[in-house]
Formats: C-alpha cells, structure tokens, sequence
C-alpha cells in the first residue's frame, strides 16, 4: 500500500504548522508508522526540529524539485524520532525563481514523492504559510491538507482564504486534494473566545474537526530549542500526549479514507 500524504498547511504565519507536522510525525512513529517529513519551508525549522542539522545536509528538497536528487537519495533519518526527514534549508529560496521556467512546475514534488511513497505509510509536508510555489507543489502532491487553527478570532479568515485555494488546487490541478480536517491548538479552555470560535468551527465544519485538541503546553514551545518534537523531548506532557492521540485518529481516519 502507498503511503498517504498530507500537507500541513494554513495561510496564516505563526499558527503552529511546523510543531504539528514534526509532532504528528513523530507521534506516527511512536505508534508503528513509518513516516517521511517533508520540510518545504526555506527555513528549515521542521528538518532542525527533527533532530536534523540543515546546515550539514548535502542533499535537500531543493535537489529533489530540480530532479537532480531523488527522495531516497535527499532523505535522511532521524533517529532519535523514529522517522525520515526530507529536509530545506536556505538553498531552498532560490528554488521559487528557478522553477518558474520548468515543465511541470508544479508537479515536481508529486512524481518523486511517487517513487517513494511504498517505504511509507504516511507523507507529511511542512508548507510555508505564504501561497508559493513551493506550497502549491505541496497541495499537487498531497491527498488532503491537515489545517492547524488557533481558536481566535481573525483565524476564521483565514481559513477562508485556505479553503478557496485548496478548491481551486482540487478543480484544476489535483482532484484528491481535500481539508481532512482541522486541528485545533494552542487551546485554552479558559478563554471564553477560544471556547466560542470552537463552537463556530464544529457547527460550520462538523466532522471536518479532528476531536483531539491541543493544549497550550509550554514544554511544545520549549522543544524546538532542543531540536525535537515534543513528542520526542518529554513524552510526559500534556501537549504531546495530544498530539499522540492525534495520530492515533489520523490512523483510524485513514481507514474511512
């Protein structure tokens, strides 16, 4: 069976994407998935958040979208979370420009994901929350988009700016392309807003809402700075037991899929 690919992806910055894929991920692995992380962000915070040193990284997703590298080739693992890494880092910048003038553009990131999507059971790609070409050769790859959302109140907005891309991506260039659904983190039940928008999202989007929440967790926050997922870093915390569940309902959603 191939593996199921999901992008990571919301229009709006600082929403918590990458602390979603890389604990997703490794929460995947923790029970009995094999995983690859895709990092499309130039920056690199989800190859560094794995355990990967970017800066030390020969080959990267760069190689792999000017077809110079192939994933097998690009990926690298990282041990210490159970999964593989396709990693990014600054190089990556300059692919945006270089892409411009190529065949199938848009589609680069699809066909080698293709030829490795049988050592995996899940693909998870990390997008940069601005609509470029880098994400759009994540939405042509993917099956579905994973939306991480913070219950407030401008994030309705841009879900809806979202939404319209992913519909016009699945009329026109991936007919797979579907919201799975959205993830609420960084939640505070205290907070009689974030309670509401909440109750917004499950009245207008219902089963397209994953039931596991997030909580706001400082020892997520902290992670990163230790290079790991939470998950990974103290297993112990609320935060990344959620995020553990979580990848058990991915799995059994999987199933219905």
């Amino acid at each position: 069976m191939n593996a199921k690919i999901f992008c990571v992806a919301n229009q709006k910055g600082g929403v918590g994407k990458t602390t979603t894929t890389v604990n997703l991920a490794a929460g995947l692995a923790k029970v009995g998935q094999r995983v690859l992380m895709v990092d499309l962000d130039p920056q690199g915070n989800a190859t560094m958040g794995s355990g990967v040193d970017k800066r030390k990284l020969s080959l990267t997703v760069y190689d792999v979208l000017l077809e110079s590298a192939s994933v097998a080739e690009a990926r690298a693992r990282s041990e210490k979370c159970g999964y593989d890494v396709l990693g990014a880092n600054r190089e990556l910048a300059g692919a945006e420009v270089e892409l411009v003038h190529v065949e199938r553009r848009d589609q680069r990131l699809k066909q080698a994901l293709g030829a490795a999507a049988q050592d995996y059971d899940f693909i998870l790609i990390d997008c940069p929350p601005s609509l470029s070409m880098l994400t759009l050769n994540g939405l042509c790859s993917a099956h579905g988009v994973i939306v991480p959302m913070q219950c407030e109140y401008f994030a309705l907005e841009g879900l809806t700016d979202l939404v319209n891309t992913i519909k016009q991506v699945h009329a026109n260039m991936n007919k797979d392309l579907q919201i799975i659904g959205l993830l609420r983190v960084m939640f505070d039940p205290r907070i009689t807003l974030q309670q509401q928008v909440s109750d917004q999202l499950k009245s207008h989007f219902a089963e397209k809402v994953f039931d596991t929440v997030i909580p706001r967790n400082v020892r997520l926050a902290e992670a990163p700075s230790y290079g790991l997922p939470g998950v990974v870093f103290d297993p112990g915390a609320r935060g990344s037991q959620a995020y553990v569940e979580f990848a058990h309902e991915m799995v059994e959603r999987i199933k219905k899929m």
